[in-house]
């Protein structure tokens, strides 16, 4: 039983005991055992709330867009905001209030992953998230971000499971399995997909939608058995075998 469950069930035992009706009284935000919002949000606002609203919502900038994580809402997570909430059926004003922050609680486990996804299924390399190129907070951190762009293309798809077959590698796992030395497996915000009862190219396409600036698939060398999704400075699309353009301006190595 998660924290919210178990405060509602203490208040519902306490107005038993009570044996009294209580006068109405304004419904207290809602408690959450992974992180609580405390105020609304809005344009304008900034602080450390805010970040942690912009990983709920990274996976809602928009085809081809990347929101930036850096605590200032502004009209970019205003329009990612708004895109969430239009996505789960909510008032879509682009302000994060009680009924935006309860459906984030309800898609969120107690260690702040999103329920579909978790921190084993994107580290098959070690325990403790260590050796890469960045370090093992930074990794986790990354994959954390990576999760919320997945739960948000899920989403977009029907909600039908999306097959990870991998993330976050250290310098000798990405050895051991012939990866490109400046892979972003490396720093924990790459996520190699299976096909699922999507089917490759229907990922590769939706992952255009869902803030992952690299996508790599069918028909780019290397990449015909799965989908790589990750982000980077800047957009590298290819997937010509579904018609996802190559649209970054640099040659890249093959990154397994």
């Amino acid at each position: 039983m998660n924290l919210r469950s178990v405060l509602a069930l203490f208040a519902v035992m306490a107005g038993i005991g009570a044996g009294a009706v209580a006068p109405a009284v304004a419904e207290p935000a809602p408690l959450d055992a992974c992180y609580t919002w405390g105020r609304t949000l809005s344009e304008g606002a900034s602080g450390d709330d805010v970040r942690q609203l912009q990983i709920r919502v990274a996976g809602y900038p928009g085809y081809g867009g990347v929101l930036a994580l850096d605590g200032q809402f502004g009209p970019g997570t205003k329009a990612a905001v708004t895109r969430f909430q239009q996505a789960y059926g909510l008032g879509a004003d682009g302000i994060a209030g009680p009924a935006t922050y309860t459906k984030i609680y309800e898609l969120q486990d107690n260690d702040c992953t999103p329920v579909n996804f978790s921190y084993d299924e994107l580290n098959n390399c070690n325990s403790d998230w260590s050796g890469g190129n960045v370090s093992a907070a930074t990794a986790r951190a990354n994959a954390l971000v990576s999760m919320w762009k997945l739960q948000a293309m899920r989403h977009a798809m029907g909600d039908r499971p999306i097959d990870v077959n991998g993330g976050f590698r250290s310098v000798a796992c990405n050895n051991a399995v012939g990866g490109a030395p400046a892979s972003r497996h490396l720093y924990g915000d790459a996520v190699d997909l299976g096909a699922g009862p999507q089917g490759f190219c229907a990922l590769a396409r939706q992952a255009r939608n869902h803030g992952f600036s690299e996508i790599l698939g069918p028909g780019y060398v290397g990449h015909d058995d799965h989908v790589h999704v990750a982000h980077r400075s800047s957009r590298f699309w290819s997937a010509p075998s579904c018609g996802v353009s190559r649209e970054g301006v640099e040659q890249l190595p093959i990154d397994r």
